[in-house]
């Protein structure tokens, strides 16, 4: 295929919604072929069809569709909002998926060089993920904490929770540690206190808490405890006894029960007997509900989930804080959405509860369902919105559960959420940004360029809402009879074609993507990933393969076109993994025994200076490791590689 730029369409104005069609003349008539992606102009783009690398005559349609006027979001604290705000964006590059950060006008302002990237807090640093471990960087993508952590939690009261390998500790927003030594877990700051927790000697956690400078101000005395809301913290003294505590310790309040906890709004979810039925507690320890329930969620604007069910069913419904039934107990899901509304979801297929629920919008206060269009997926509300999906779109709904004129509304399921002067779509695992009217200002590209002729485009599969997959489309490939065996292929590797194309009643729900991980001279590496994940199953199982491309003549290299013919070269690749089991500690989690060479058809890929190995979830280790995989670079093994060999020259 040959990418042809269409110039000048923009006019050097936004223009709207291109949409391109291409036929091509058969002798008698006109033919259309693939349908092109619509793409959203800005004007100052290049856009391109493609179209067959082959002679003939072509004509290439187009259309622009301009912005429907909408009115902006009503927004009360519009004026709190920065004049300018970054946004994270993810880039599918040659080498990789990376993340960099776009402005309110969609143009790219810090590069795209990270793992992952997140929104930039109240402080003006943003946590991003360099070389697996996690960095803070300002506005200008300058990095103010050096990428050495394991994990770095977002700031909370001019504090972040930190880990490395010895474990977790404060540090202040110019990256400095507090702490003096590390804990087994530490939570963020709230109220100025951090509940922290450590192993005691007899395998006993014992929880305590920190104040901002670092400093233990409580002991870690408990056997559990809560983080401090609205000046006191709900902690579990010993057996049968839990106590309200202040910053200093002090008790305000005890309680004598087996347990007590889902606290919130001023109540306190507890069982008079052990392994009893739950009602409330005020505060003060006296009994605001008698316990009727066999479970009870934290109250929240004077309403309470509760679950009447025996036998670990599901039976939910909402009551008042003097325990009246707002709405009955028969649902197998509630969830609060704030605002006064709740969702209210049934199993989609009663039988099977596990493959998820339709939900309805209720009235928290009155239990009235206020709209019964079948929806897969809610959020809660935000400034009288809430992000909802149903079977086909993604869109926003007002509080009477309508869908609301807030624009955008996308094909596929997901979520929208606000992103300063921005609304940011994650939907069909694919990220985009749009502006109040719902002009779509930037989204996730569809095309890898490598080097002139060659790029990779991206192509979307989902016959219904539980199968999609994203699979590659190499263009530039001169012949077009090699071009479409290598693009065939692809698309069956990627399970994109003959699979998941039922009705959505299948057993299992399925994902799959790719990525380009190397490309050098003419050899196209790529990574096909996917997750299948059963219907009912504790996980799902992820997949995934690498396949290398010749370019020039479409060939799909095995490992074994690495090497000189008759070479031991799965005899060597055993032992040298083998010597890195035993002697590297990143490898104590596989199985004892179960590593017993490799295969001569292992999984593998390469990249410009070292052959990769990996096995399987399970093969060889804990599904936990995921895919264990061993670095074996060029030099280690030279004697064996076939230098004038096929593989070896097509990236050489």
């Amino acid at each position: 295929m040959i990418r042809i730029r269409l110039n000048g369409l923009g006019g050097g104005r936004e223009v709207g919604l291109l949409h391109t069609d291409v036929w091509r003349w058969n002798g008698t008539g006109w033919q259309g072929l693939n349908e092109q992606q619509a793409d959203f102009t800005r004007g100052e783009e290049e856009y391109s069809v493609s179209i067959p690398a082959e002679p003939g005559l072509y004509r290439v349609d187009y259309s622009l569709k301009p912005w429907d006027t909408v009115s902006l979001l009503d927004v009360e604290d519009e004026a709190d909002l920065r004049a300018t705000a970054l946004h994270p964006a993810p880039f599918k590059l040659k080498d990789g998926m990376r993340w960099g950060y776009i402005n309110d006008e969609g143009k790219t302002v810090i590069e795209p060089r990270f793992e992952y990237a997140e929104e930039f807090q109240e402080n003006g640093l943003a946590i991003v993920q360099i070389n697996g471990h996690s960095s803070l960087i300002d506005s200008n993508g300058r990095e103010k904490v050096k990428p050495v952590y394991l994990f770095i939690a977002p700031f909370s009261e001019g504090r972040a929770v930190v880990s490395d390998d010895k474990g977790y500790f404060l540090i202040d927003e110019a990256g400095k540690a507090l702490t003096s030594k590390r804990y087994d877990y530490l939570n963020s700051l709230q109220e100025g206190r951090a509940l922290y927790y450590t192993g005691s000697d007899d395998g006993k956690a014992q929880y305590g808490y920190l104040d901002r400078q670092g400093q233990e101000v409580i002991p870690a005395a408990y056997e559990d405890a809560g983080d401090f809301m609205d000046g006191t913290a709900l902690v579990k003294v010993a057996a049968s006894e839990f106590a309200l505590i202040d910053p200093e310790g002090r008790v305000q309040h005890a309680y004598p029960y087996p347990y007590v906890g889902s606290r919130g709004d001023g109540m306190l979810a507890y069982q008079a007997a052990e392994n009893g039925k739950y009602g409330y507690l005020r505060m003060d320890g006296t009994v605001a509900i008698q316990p009727q329930f066999t479970s009870a969620l934290p109250f929240i604007e004077g309403r309470a989930v509760i679950n009447m069910a025996e036998n670990y069913n599901n039976a939910y419904g909402l009551i008042d804080k003097q325990g009246r039934v707002v709405i009955p107990a028969q649902y197998y899901d509630v969830q609060q959405l704030g605002e006064g509304r709740v969702a209210l979801g049934n199993p989609l297929f009663p039988e099977q509860p596990y493959r998820g629920s339709s939900y309805v919008i209720a009235d928290a206060e009155t239990g009235r369902i206020l709209n019964t269009h079948p929806l897969l997926g809610v959020n809660n509300y935000s400034k009288g919105l809430a992000s909802v999906y149903d079977a086909m779109e993604t869109y926003f709904i007002d509080k009477s559960g309508a869908r609301a004129s807030q624009p955008p509304v996308l094909p596929g399921s997901g979520a929208l959420s606000f992103s300063g002067h921005l609304i940011r779509a994650d939907v069909d695992q694919r990220t985009s940004y749009y502006n109040r009217v719902g002009k779509q200002v930037w989204r996730q590209n569809v095309v890898i360029p490598l080097k002139s002729p060659f790029s990779v485009i991206e192509k979307k599969y989902k016959p219904h809402h539980n199968y999609l997959v994203y699979y590659p489309v190499v263009e530039g490939i001169f012949s077009s009879e090699i071009s479409k065996q290598v693009n065939d292929k692809l698309r069956q590797l990627s399970l994109a074609e003959n699979a998941g194309g039922g009705s959505g009643s299948e057993e299992f729900s399925y994902t799959g993507d790719f990525n380009v991980s190397f490309f050098r001279k003419h050899l196209l590496v790529m990574e096909l990933s996917g997750y299948n994940f059963p219907f009912g199953a504790a996980h799902g199982m992820p997949s995934r393969i690498y396949v290398h491309i010749n370019l020039r003549n479409g060939k799909f290299y095995n490992l074994s076109d690495l090497f000189k013919p008759g070479s031991k070269y799965v005899e060597k690749l055993s032992e040298i993994v083998g010597k890195q089991i035993a002697n590297d500690p990143q490898y104590s989690y596989v199985f004892p025994g179960e590593y017993k060479g490799i295969s001569a058809n292992q999984p593998f890929y390469v990249d410009e200076a070292a052959l990769y190995l990996y096995f399987a979830p399970y093969e060889i280790g804990p599904y936990a490791a995921g895919f264990p995989t061993f670095r074996i670079p060029y030099a280690e093994i030279m004697g064996l590689i076939s230098t004038e060999g096929e593989f070896w020259q097509s990236f050489h």
